[in-house]
């Protein structure tokens, strides 16, 4: 009788933060050109939210579940559905779905949608201080843009929660501009080409 072998085949997957970064490069670049009045409205911000914001993310949290990584997949997999969602209402403010549907839209849950995110946003600034500071900074940001936008929802400071969400937002795509490309170029060139700051050591031991 012939004895059945086993081989165990590892595969290793690339890290996918370069793409998940620049997903949210670009739809919060986009994004922030109508909030800071570069652009009016929102119908061709909807498919970057989609595919940047969404997929590319959605794509990144994926790969980085592969890797074992609960921190990338959660981040990842989180604003993704951040973007389908404001995509969606977006889509059923603009009457796509029904006037019926759009013209009861209470812009207040999406407030409190914001604060939910803004509760997600601040545990995942306290994971990242363990990443790199591109990172915290990237996250440190995201609880400015949410604090903004849930004022703005709210109708608390509306013209100086619109700017702080508008600044925010802007600061974050070039930051995460940055670090797409640290992600890429480091490990194209296999040392340190862009600096990304080592992690803070403030919770682990």
């Amino acid at each position: 009788m012939s004895k059945c072998e086993t081989q165990n085949i590892k595969i290793t997957n690339a890290d996918p933060s370069a793409l998940g970064l620049f997903g949210l490069a670009m739809v919060t670049l986009v994004a922030s050109s109508q909030k800071l009045h570069f652009t009016e409205g929102v119908s061709f911000i909807i498919p970057w939210a989609i595919f940047l914001g969404a997929f590319a993310q959605l794509f990144a949290c994926i790969n980085d579940s592969k890797r074992n990584n609960i921190f990338g997949t959660t981040a990842f997999g989180g604003y993704a559905f951040f973007w389908l969602g404001v995509a969606m209402s977006w889509l059923i403010k603009a009457g796509v779905f029904g006037q019926t549907l759009a013209s009861s839209a209470d812009s207040k849950q999406l407030g409190f949608a914001f604060v939910g995110y803004l509760i997600f946003s601040i545990y995942m600034t306290i994971g990242a201080t363990e990443t790199n500071k591109v990172l915290f900074i990237i996250f440190f940001l995201i609880d400015f843009l949410f604090i903004g936008l849930s004022l703005h929802s709210f109708g608390i400071a509306p013209e100086l929660s619109h700017k702080l969400a508008a600044i925010s937002e802007l600061v974050i795509s070039l930051v995460s501009f940055y670090g797409s490309a640290a992600c890429v170029l480091n490990a194209h060139f296999e040392r340190e080409f862009l600096p990304v700051g080592k992690p803070m050591g403030i919770f682990k031991k």
